[in-house]
């Protein structure tokens, strides 16, 4: 692996990327030795080497995936132009790594409301047949990309929540708030038709404080304690694929 990556610096010439992916491959290589020694035994996320490996992932992956998407990127871009006007982006301020705030950015759902008082009445009749769609599919969620690169976010994590629902993290349950929150993460699996599962219910936000939030913040911390790059790997491909996670698959 450390030869491979040397022939990749030495054929890639000046290219603003090959310092940083060398890095990202000796690590790796030094992960794939340590696991072999250890019989796949991966140190959790707060022993050395394993937030370098998250973070190198990351930001490598962030920009080609960005790069690749572009085009998608700015196609959605002008659909949501065209069906909703200007702004194409919507930016919410959640809450980050070490309850640090950050501005969080998705494509707009929403069509703007025709007055203040209808703003907090009708959201969800606001959401357009183009923004239905485009939550469903979670393309909405890809200007988070842009957090990654920026260092805001990570591929797999926590969820970002909005301000409050941190400040009712008490004693050991505020460990999650060392991680950096994620496009996806193992609690997003298990909830991924949150939408519906709350619809259902007689009282959504007493439900999500009381019943799905405490859920959340369990998952996360086994996540933290049972962390590995391929753990990180497949919680990607359960995402891109849409399968829902179980409990099991972190014990």
């Amino acid at each position: 692996m450390l030869f491979t990556s040397l022939l990749f610096i030495f054929f890639s010439g000046n290219s603003l990327f090959s310092v940083p992916i060398f890095l990202f491959l000796f690590s790796l290589s030094f992960l794939i030795r340590y696991e072999e020694i250890t019989e796949l035994k991966i140190p959790n996320i707060n022993k050395p080497g394993s937030r370098f490996i998250k973070e190198s992932f990351d930001y490598i992956m962030a920009v080609i995936l960005f790069i690749i998407l572009l085009p998608v990127l700015l196609l959605v871009a002008f659909a949501v132009l065209i069906n909703m006007g200007w702004p194409v982006l919507y930016s919410q301020h959640r809450i980050g790594q070490n309850g640090k705030m950050f501005r969080l950015y998705k494509f707009r759902t929403m069509n703007k409301a025709k007055s203040k008082v209808s703003v907090s009445a009708s959201e969800l009749e606001r959401i357009s047949k183009l923004g239905h769609f485009l939550r469903k599919s979670k393309i909405d969620e890809l200007p988070e990309l842009m957090n990654i690169i920026r260092g805001d976010m990570s591929f797999v994590g926590t969820r970002p929540d909005v301000p409050g629902y941190a400040d009712k993290l008490s004693g050991d349950d505020r460990i999650i708030l060392d991680l950096k929150p994620g496009l996806t993460g193992p609690a997003s699996l298990k909830y991924v038709n949150e939408e519906e599962l709350l619809s259902k219910v007689e009282n959504p936000i007493k439900y999500n404080d009381e019943v799905i939030f405490p859920d959340k913040v369990r998952i996360n911390k086994a996540y933290m304690k049972n962390w590995s790059f391929w753990l990180d790997i497949k919680i990607i491909i359960y995402t891109v694929l849409r399968k829902q996670l179980k409990d099991e698959f972190l014990k």
